[in-house]
């Protein structure tokens, strides 16, 4: 099903309208698609260099609103919310996160989380829904999606832009561990950030 899904999603990035299909994948994906918004972003970029920056915005935008859908699946209507969790496999996870997070009071655990869950292929539906369902401060949410999905979106769409076929291949091949380790240099310069900030404090 998910080979079926990527090569279509791929076909879409070619069609005379793919930035209004970049538009819909990008929303979906951020509360129940399994495709990401780079499977398209990277061959339209490639096909259409000068669209660059607009291509970004429009995953950006969408996949920020979709995070906000999600977000509201997980806030108010917890048995859907609760079977995209299943179908991914996180059912269990979330009830221990959950508990976690109410007795430890972890804001910043899920600070972090949430931004390397949108940066990163860590499944972003998955956070979004979770937020939601945990009550997490949804003007955070947005503004932590906006970040990390902002910065890996401009990342991909001008490294597509910059170096064309050649990063298409690495991105194939190597991305996944990439997008992976810069999102946690990021995390860990943030907490030294703070932590220094509130020595000097």
């Amino acid at each position: 099903m998910f080979n079926t899904l990527y090569k279509k999603c791929l076909n879409l990035a070619a069609h005379k309208s793919s930035k209004y299909f970049l538009a819909f994948v990008s929303f979906v994906e951020s509360s129940f698609f399994p495709i990401p918004p780079d499977v398209m972003v990277i061959p339209m970029v490639i096909s259409k260099k000068y669209d660059f920056i607009k291509i970004f915005f429009i995953a950006t935008v969408f996949s920020v609103l979709g995070g906000i859908f999600g977000y509201f699946i997980g806030a108010f209507f917890f048995d859907l919310g609760m079977q995209i969790m299943s179908f991914y496999g996180y059912e269990d996870e979330l009830t221990e996160l959950k508990s976690n997070l109410i007795n430890s009071k972890s804001f910043y655990a899920w600070f972090g989380i949430l931004f390397l869950a949108g940066f990163t292929p860590l499944p972003y539906k998955i956070f979004t829904i979770a937020s939601g369902l945990i009550g997490f401060n949804i003007f955070i949410f947005i503004l932590i999606s906006l970040i990390s999905r902002g910065l890996r979106f401009f990342i991909v769409a001008f490294l597509s832009y910059k170096f064309g076929d050649p990063f298409s291949e690495f991105m194939n091949k190597h991305g996944s561990k990439w997008f992976t380790i810069i999102g946690m240099l990021i995390v860990i310069f943030g907490i030294i950030t703070y932590l220094l900030f509130k020595i000097h404090a």
